[in-house]
């Protein structure tokens, strides 16, 4: 079987993007490129390697097959550039994904422990959603991910292969609202109160769910900001221009003039966090790191 490390790069692509076009995007690629690499591929392996779906594009069990040995293959690729390059590292590198709000409030604290306890790991971190990094997990970009998941806290996506979850904690939602005006010196709002405040959302699409809006709120939601992360969301909140929902776990890295308020009338919204990892037996560097996030 003829396949290049390009093919190959192309191949964990599209496994993480779920998408031929955002793969493109990713590699730099064009889409016409990315299709010319993937029936290459298709017909070196002399197996059908994509699924084409409504909703993007997953591997086949022929696919997850080639992906897993083209994750050590490529690897090993890496690690003979940079040796060859005379940078090899000295130290364990493992790859952590976190979503936005995990990221902020889990990850200064253990890594900072972690660098004490464990001087020879380095940890390298790329944000992301939980269905994002799901597939990154799976492409073999990233070792570990902090991903949360909503009641009933089904974590796993159905996808192949199965992940291991370890679960590091429960967080309530809260509205952060500015300290001064109406919410001035409260700590709880009734849900109709909200229904037309003004809201700092975050952008959304269906397969990539993210934090602004509170959970079912009745009737339309009037959205004046739009920002992802949480600096400049928290930042318009403490100017006094709208309200957001957050975790209770950021109360220590919010900035001054944000208050949190306890959501009256309506179901307490519970997030779950989870440390993700492929199946299989975690290097001794992976274990610690997943000591350290769960230990926080």
């Amino acid at each position: 079987m003829d396949i290049s490390s390009a093919g190959l790069r192309v191949l964990r692509q599209i496994a993480e993007s779920g998408s031929f076009t955002a793969a493109a995007a990713r590699l730099g690629y064009t889409q016409s490129a990315v299709s010319r690499q993937a029936a290459a591929l298709e017909q070196a392996a002399g197996a059908a390697l994509f699924e084409r779906r409504r909703n993007g594009v997953r591997l086949t069990p022929a696919g997850l097959t080639l992906l897993r040995h083209g994750r050590t293959i490529l690897d090993a690729v890496t690690a003979a550039e940079r040796e060859l390059a005379g940078a090899a590292p000295k130290a364990e590198v493992v790859r952590l994904g976190a979503v936005l709000s995990a990221g902020a409030a889990f990850l200064p604290g253990a890594l900072r422990r972690l660098a004490q306890a464990d001087p020879q790991i380095t940890v390298t971190t790329r944000e992301g959603t939980t269905p994002g990094l799901m597939r990154a997990l799976r492409a073999g970009s990233i070792d570990l991910a902090l991903l949360t998941s909503r009641p009933p806290h089904r974590p796993s996506d159905g996808e192949s292969p199965r992940l291991r979850f370890e679960t590091v904690e429960d967080t309530d939602l809260v509205v952060a609202a500015p300290s001064i005006g109406e919410f001035a010196g409260r700590t709880s709002a009734h849900i109709d109160e909200l229904v037309d405040a003004a809201w700092i959302a975050t952008p959304s699409s269906r397969s990539e769910p993210l934090l602004g809006v509170w959970p079912g709120l009745p009737g339309r939601p009037h959205v004046v900001h739009s920002a992802r992360d949480w600096l400049t969301k928290t930042q318009l909140v403490a100017a006094g221009l709208g309200v957001t929902t957050v975790p209770r776990r950021l109360a220590p890295v919010l900035p001054p003039g944000v208050t949190l308020l306890n959501v009256e009338g309506a179901p307490p919204e519970i997030r779950r966090v989870h440390l993700a990892r492929l199946p299989g037996t975690p290097t001794p560097a992976i274990t610690a790191v997943t000591r350290a996030l769960t230990s926080a």
